[in-house]
Parts: structure tokens; C-alpha cells; sequence
């Protein structure tokens, strides 16, 4: 019998401690060991038993979350995820958590109908389990959830036409767990005439704006959250809004974005299934797919999908993936031309965009 996770969770709230272990225990291979009400409590409890995971809030007395963050990666590395309430400061510290080595980032769940709070619950465990997979030499296996809406309930599916070549070139871009700083390293990369890019990174409503600003920081190229109508252009990347799925629309020769409310795709929003079928759509071969690292399956059938267009697609390798499940499914199903690693994602991009 394999063992389980064992988490530990760091939280000022009692309410919160007490959910998130009945939600955690609910699963059979989650284990919470320990619950603690500050950093030092945590640290006490890691002294006795290292955990396989913490879930840390990021506001919280004595020393807050970020700093026990930074403490815990350079003292004893262990999987982290924080799990914030939504406020505008939350948000740029939590994006600092990224920055600092957290796996996930994601927002407390809420009991606002039965529905969403199954869907909350679901996305927690399989967080968790996905970041402990990030540890390196542990092997557990996802299991087989509920069944999930495909990106038909955002856009219907098409047989591939010839789709008349431009000179301009779209490359879309798909990211999970680990994806944050994956895209940083993609969009570092890139110089000011890159070609256009469209991203979705699994990441919470308002967490995507935080983030579109630092990477507008760090990059040469302009990086902002996507607002619909959006143009696509060089030396720009688009990011999706956290909570509306992201759309490529094409109008003459002119690419740009939809942005719109609907389900839960693969259980998320957005997800990269619907941005990658509407850009084998309305770019075909004028595009190139990217699949980042990342947990489940999200992208997997949507790069093939363009793959199919005529699109050129690339996926991330298992070496240098946070968590190897995403890109590991399109290459299951033969939707990636190209296996590389990080570093040499840019380089293949500029390459095909020649």
C-alpha cells in the first residue's frame, strides 16, 4: 500500500484549518499530519515530521506567509501551495510566493453553491497531489475524477480547411502547475519584434493582472491581461483574464481576442483547450502550439487539434517540468512535432516564426 501525502497546514483560521482537513481527508491518499496556526507552530510541527506538502495562507500574525516561504526554500526545500483569500494585496504578494518557489497558487474555496464548492474541493486535491508529484522521486498516481466539460461547450469543433497563409505568425501558449515561472522564462526570452502570443495559465481572477505586470516588468516585450477585442500583435503577449475562458478570433488579416464567460473546461477557466482549438481554427498553420508544464490534461486534444490545422507544436520535456502532466498527455497522443526543454523553447519559437 503506498503511502499517503501527508500535508501540513498553516493557517491563522480555524474555520479554514478545519475545511481544508475535512477536505483534504476526504481523499485516501491525503494525509493531513498537522495543522498550525502561525509559521513558528509550522515549523515546530516540520522539526518532528517533514511533511510532503504545506498549504500556507499568506496573511497571517507573527511573520507572514511569504517570509516562512522564503524560509522554508532555503532552509529545506518541501512542495508549497499557498491558498489566499482574493484581495488586491494578497494578490501581489501571492504572485511574490511564485516568485519565491510556491507550486500553486490558489484562492480559498467558497460556499457559494453546492456545485462550485464540489468543484473548489476537487481542484484542491488534485493540487495537492500534483505538488507532490513536484517533488523530485515521488511517484503518485492522479485519480480518475468525475466526468469533465471538453472545450465543445466553449466552441464547436471543425474539420481542418486550408487555411491561407499570412505572414504573420500567433504562438499559443498553455501552462498549469509550474507555469508561472515557465512563462517568464519563455516571454524573458523573447525580443521586441516576437511574434504575437496568447497564454492561459491556470491562475485565479485577479491573480492574472498582478501577473501580466510583472512579466511587463521583466520582459522587453509588452505583457498585459487580456481584454476582449484585444489585437494581437508583435512584440506583445496576451494574458487570459483568471475566471473567462480566451478565444483567437481572426478578422482579415487582423488576429485578435475573445474574451467570455462560460463552464468550467476541464474543470478550469480559462483553459488552454479552448484557446488552443480556436487558434487551430482561425490560425491553422499560421501558428504555434506550446504546452508548458502543468497537472492533468488541459491543451493535451487542443494541440493536437492544431497540430492537425498545420500548426507547428512543441511540448515542454519531463526533466525540466514542474509537474509532467499536461505536455506528458499531448505526447501520449502524438500532438507535439517537438520535445524540449525550457530553455530551448524560445529559440524553436524564433525559429519557426523566421
Amino acid at each position: 500500500m503506498k503511502n499517503k501525502i501527508k500535508v501540513l497546514i498553516v493557517d491563522d483560521s480555524a474555520v479554514v484549518r478545519k475545511m481544508l482537513t475535512e477536505i483534504l481527508n476526504s481523499d485516501s491518499t491525503i494525509e493531513v499530519m498537522a495543522t498550525a496556526s502561525d509559521p513558528y507552530f509550522a515549523a515546530t510541527k516540520i522539526q518532528h515530521e517533514v511533511p510532503d506538502v504545506i498549504t500556507l495562507d499568506v496573511e497571517m500574525p507573527k511573520m507572514d506567509g511569504l517570509t516562512f516561504l522564503r524560509k522554508i526554500m532555503s532552509q529545506h526545500p518541501i512542495p508549497v501551495v499557498i491558498i489566499s483569500s482574493l484581495t488586491d494585496k494578497g494578490t501581489e504578494t501571492a504572485i511574490k510566493a511564485l516568485e519565491y518557489g510556491a507550486v500553486e497558487v490558489i484562492t480559498k474555496p467558497k460556499l457559494e453553491s453546492d456545485e462550485s464548492w464540489e468543484d473548489s474541493k476537487m481542484r484542491i486535491i488534485d493540487i495537492i497531489k500534483a505538488a507532490s508529484l513536484s517533488k523530485p522521486g515521488r511517484k503518485t498516481q492522479f485519480e480518475k475524477v468525475a466526468p469533465k466539460l471538453s472545450a465543445d461547450a466553449m466552441i464547436s469543433s471543425f474539420s481542418p480547411t486550408s487555411m491561407i497563409k499570412t505572414t504573420e505568425k500567433v504562438v499559443a501558449v498553455g501552462a498549469s502547475t509550474g507555469g508561472t515561472e515557465a512563462i517568464r522564462v519563455l516571454l524573458e526570452a523573447m525580443p521586441l519584434d516576437a511574434p504575437g502570443i496568447v497564454i492561459v495559465q491556470h491562475m485565479p481572477e485577479l491573480f492574472t493582472k498582478s501577473f501580466a505586470l510583472r512579466l511587463n516588468e521583466l520582459c522587453r516585450i509588452t505583457v498585459k491581461e487580456a481584454e476582449n477585442g484585444d489585437s494581437v500583435l508583435r512584440g506583445r503577449a496576451l494574458i487570459a483574464p483568471g475566471n473567462k475562458h480566451m478565444l483567437l478570433k481572426r478578422s482579415g488579416a487582423r488576429y485578435y481576442v475573445e474574451v467570455k464567460d462560460g463552464p468550467l473546461v476541464n474543470r478550469h477557466k480559462p483553459a488552454v483547450d479552448v484557446l488552443f482549438r480556436s487558434t487551430a481554427r482561425y490560425a491553422g498553420a499560421n501558428s504555434i502550439g506550446v504546452l508548458l508544464t502543468g497537472m492533468g490534461d488541459d491543451g493535451a486534444k487542443g494541440l493536437l487539434e492544431m497540430k492537425q490545422s498545420g500548426a507547428k507544436t512543441i511540448a515542454q520535456d519531463e526533466k525540466s517540468s514542474v509537474v509532467f502532466g499536461m505536455p506528458k498527455e499531448a505526447i501520449k497522443l502524438d500532438a507535439a512535432d517537438k520535445v524540449l526543454s525550457l530553455e530551448l523553447i524560445a529559440s524553436q519559437i524564433l525559429k519557426l516564426t523566421l
